[in-house]
């Protein structure tokens, strides 16, 4: 079906009664034949700050070239905010981070809705930049897709292969008296050499990879590195796919279906993805009108492999995968073994089996990506529990490398950062399981990562017999045996909030439970005593988002669609 290629636009530019709009378009320099062009809105989330987007401003210029190019279109540059994760860790900043997602979409759904764009392209970096802006996309329902900035290269000191996990757990490293104080500066500042997202299969390049493998982006852009001439090659590529994808009227709705969550629910089990991705793809299904919910992730995950070796818990990074076909080789993998639906649309307007068609196959002397045969896990490393301490469900990140299950007496703590003080100051015994509570989305506010905990943990020789639970979330960078997103969170009156310290908790991924063992009657009467503690803000954007967030079980969503 084609479509009118100023859809959109033309209700600003060939209607009459709104000269002062169109007075505006001669003045920012549209000449009478730009008037009867459909114009593509590209947002970017690029600053200078952080060096998952400190590019993006430059792929957007890109972006912007490719789609002047074509004649009938115009490309229009509009910007969004972003917040880095892997800088605010750690710290009270971290609690901006997951808010940040939601602002991302309302801002691209406001411009584009006001401007009256016929089309979007979204030039995106950091981890909640991508979810925010396909959340926007699909609010919006109009021809789009997003380009992925790329990831980081990896850096090197004393031949030691770096990224950005490496300086987390450095500091445990120090703390221990494993590395000089010369060491540790040298791997902080050999680290991050450069511009792009994290490299290992930590939450943007995991979100990226389901994004492409659910069809909305361009083939490659989750594995075209950063400052490759590939990149670059795929911004330009951009111009006539989002005219193919307006003339033809293809919206996110028609790629956005049911099947297209499940390939990009069963990409991120296959590559052992972050913890992230299952609140980041509930929250997308719930902006597309798709039901996709916790049990789905059980589902796909009882029946997909871990079949990579990637970072945090494995070998490789994403760089790496660019070298073996990149992602379009590995959606042919899944698709010729099964798991795959072929005939879901995507952003090129061809079916995701014609896409592969003709993609080379892996190499057969790679090992990043094994032989279902010979799976890393037979089933999927992302396990949602349900029990006494989760009522309302919990995400465990489980490799097999930590084992499947893990008993021993809780030791709480009611923020992260009276956490990290006692593992850092070697106050964590071997056995116990580690409590963070109170650092759920109302709770925090805003739900903050524990890369700096698990960091520590790992650093501190503690990864193999310690767990940690929380309420709150996990960067994609972390590892070992850890359980988050427990729901209902402490400040929601959750049993998280009623544990005390010696409490035998009991987590079971194989019968996906999550239980502290103590009688019945006995929570009853904390539950009784139990007081909802006084907000940590009172204003301002975390008051907001505290007073409006779902639960992580419902995507940690903010708009109308938590409702339904």
């Amino acid at each position: 079906m084609s479509e009118k290629i100023n859809k959109y636009s033309g209700e600003l530019t060939q209607n009459d009664s709104l000269p002062a709009a169109q007075a505006m378009l001669y003045g920012v320099g549209l000449t009478e034949d730009d008037m009867k062009k459909g114009q593509i809105g590209i947002v970017s989330t690029g600053y200078e700050g952080n060096t998952c987007n400190m590019h993006l401003n430059s792929l957007a210029a890109l972006v912007k070239k490719g789609v002047q190019e074509q004649n009938d279109l115009l490309g229009l540059i509009f910007h969004t905010i972003g917040v880095s994760d892997g800088m605010s860790m750690g710290t009270s900043g971290m609690r901006f981070s997951l808010p940040s997602r939601d602002i991302i979409a309302d801002s691209i759904e406001t411009v584009v809705s006001a401007q009256w764009y016929d089309g979007v392209v979204a030039v995106t970096g950091c981890d909640k930049n991508m979810p925010g802006s396909v959340m926007g996309l699909a609010r919006l329902n109009r021809p789009s897709l997003m380009v992925y900035g790329g990831t980081i290269a990896s850096g090197r000191y004393k031949n030691e292969k770096l990224n950005i996990v490496s300086a987390f757990e450095a500091l445990g490293k120090k703390i221990a008296g494993e590395i000089s104080e010369e060491d540790y500066k040298g791997v902080i500042q050999n680290a991050c050499p450069g511009a792009g997202a994290c490299g290992g299969m930590y939450t943007a390049n995991t979100m990226a990879m389901a994004i492409e493998t659910m069809g909305m982006s361009l083939p490659h852009s989750s594995s075209n590195p950063a400052n490759s001439p590939a990149k670059m090659e795929e911004c330009l590529e951009v111009g006539p796919a989002i005219r193919n994808l307006v003339l033809k009227g293809i919206k996110p709705s028609d790629i956005m279906t049911f099947k297209a969550f499940e390939n990009a629910v069963t990409m991120i089990i296959a590559m052992g993805g972050s913890t992230n991705a299952v609140m980041h793809i509930i929250a997308l299904a719930k902006a597309a009108g798709v039901k996709f919910g916790l049990n789905d992730f059980q589902r796909i995950s009882d029946k997909t492999p871990l079949l990579a070796d990637m970072k945090p818990s494995g070998k490789y990074l994403m760089e790496d995968i660019h070298h073996i076909g990149g992602t379009p080789a590995i959606i042919r993998f899944l698709y010729e073994e099964g798991f795959l639906h072929g005939d879901c649309i995507t952003a090129t307007g061809k079916t995701v089996a014609e896409n592969v068609k003709d993609i080379p196959g892996l190499p057969e002397d790679q090992d990043i990506i094994l032989p279902v045969s010979k799976a890393l896990k037979s089933t999927g490393h992302l396990q949602i529990l349900y029990g006494n301490l989760a009522e309302q469900g919990s995400v465990a990140k489980i490799s097999g490398k930590e084992g499947e299950s893990f008993e021993g007496p809780a030791r709480v703590f009611d923020s992260e950062d009276l956490a990290n003080e006692a593992i850092q100051q070697r106050k964590i015994n071997p056995g116990e399981v580690i409590v963070i509570r109170y650092e759920g989305p109302k709770g925090g506010p805003g739900m903050r990562e524990m890369l700096k905990p698990t960091s520590l943990i790992m650093g501190a020789n503690l990864g193999k017999s310690v767990a940690l639970i929380t309420d709150g979330r996990f960067s994609g960078g972390t590892h070992g045996f850890v359980v988050g997103h427990i729901t209902p969170e402490a400040y929601e009156g959750g049993t998280i909030g009623l544990l005390k310290d010696g409490d035998p908790v009991i987590i079971d991924s194989v019968n996906n439970r999550i239980e502290v063992n103590i009688p019945a009657e006995e929570l009853q009467k904390r539950r009784a005593e139990w007081t909802k503690p006084a907000p940590r803000v009172t204003k301002g954007i975390l008051y907001k988002y505290m007073n409006s967030v779902s639960s992580a079980s419902e995507g940690c969503v903010t708009d109308e669609q938590k409702m339904q």
